[in-house]
């Protein structure tokens, strides 16, 4: 079954110096990008792992190499992020996304790249990973017949998966197993043609950031997902220690989180500087979301004024 798609959709495949996201890069990417109609684009990268803070190559870790066969050999003279980032773009703009297990792990390290050429460099990517849908295809396996890759390959497309852990092999694979699950679940009411179900039914985690440090509540509602101030609103936190945000700023986070974090800090500041402003043109603190007690304080000795 031909996927039914109003956007481009955008399989990608990532291979890295190893799994930390924050301090592992990118070394292989492919994008196959399936356009409305059926016709098919791919494209693939090497890429140069690039230290920013230490202006050297990044290592590549031998439990990775071991995976992926890739050596820091085979890289010598590819290009940095850096110098593909534009191009990476043109290729995401537009687009929705699909990948297997994607969600976890190439959606937050692809982040992380373009949020190290937005702090470090002097360019600054016009794209918004959040706002795009993303379609795990591993997710819709797991939920429906939970194996690997090369099994799904084999089970949806009836075909001996080669060359896996290859990046194009594995992207190319990715596509083909979507199609399969199409064909194979036809009429169940959990998967349809529709890449905005499918998102939603593959990418169960409602998170603000890659890594998770803030989730969303029933209300939708940023909530911190660690530590001391585990469960609370970030507002709330915000509001009652505003340094928290600071911490995470300069803490061992990935970049996605400070951003998201300092997005959120912004929104919460500017609340604050209206509610400043309103206090002293009319003398009376306005409730807002961040209400606190210190506020209900400061209403009533405006009242008794």
């Amino acid at each position: 079954m031909e996927l039914n798609l109003e956007r481009p959709l955008l399989f990608f495949d990532i291979e890295s110096t190893g799994l930390n996201i924050a301090s592992d890069s990118i070394i292989e990417l492919c994008f196959v990008k399936i356009n409305p109609g059926g016709e098919q684009w791919v494209k693939t990268w090497r890429v140069r792992p690039w230290d920013y803070e230490n202006q050297c190559q990044r290592p590549i870790n031998p439990s990775a190499q071991a995976v992926h066969g890739i050596s820091a050999e085979d890289l010598a003279g590819k290009p940095t992020f850096y110098q593909i980032a534009d191009e990476v773009v043109e290729w995401l703009t537009g687009c929705d996304l699909a990948g297997f297990n994607s969600a976890k792990f190439d959606l937050p390290m692809l982040a992380e790249e373009i949020e190290r050429v937005r702090r470090f460099t002097d360019k600054q990517p016009a794209i918004d990973l959040h706002s795009m849908k993303m379609v795990d295809v591993q997710n819709i396996f797991h939920a429906m017949e939970p194996r690997t890759l090369k099994a799904a390959y084999l089970f949806y497309c009836g075909l001996e998966l080669e060359n896996a852990h290859a990046a194009e092999a594995d992207t190319l694979a990715t596509y083909e197993v979507l199609k399969g699950q199409l064909d194979r679940y036809a009429g169940d009411p959990r998967i349809e043609n529709n890449i905005d179900k499918l998102a939603k039914f593959s990418t169960k985690q409602r998170t603000v950031d890659y890594a998770g440090r803030l989730i969303l509540n029933d209300k939708d509602e940023p909530v911190v997902s660690f530590g001391k101030h585990k469960g609370k609103t970030a507002r709330e936190v915000y509001f009652s220690e505003p340094s928290y945000f600071a911490w995470i700023d300069n803490g061992d986070f990935t970049l996605d989180t400070k951003r998201q974090f300092a997005k959120l800090k912004a929104e919460y500041e500017a609340e604050k500087k209206a509610a400043a402003e309103k206090k002293k043109s009319t003398g009376f603190v306005p409730r807002t979301k961040g209400y606190t007690p210190f506020e209900e304080l400061g209403n009533l000795f405006a009242q008794e004024e």
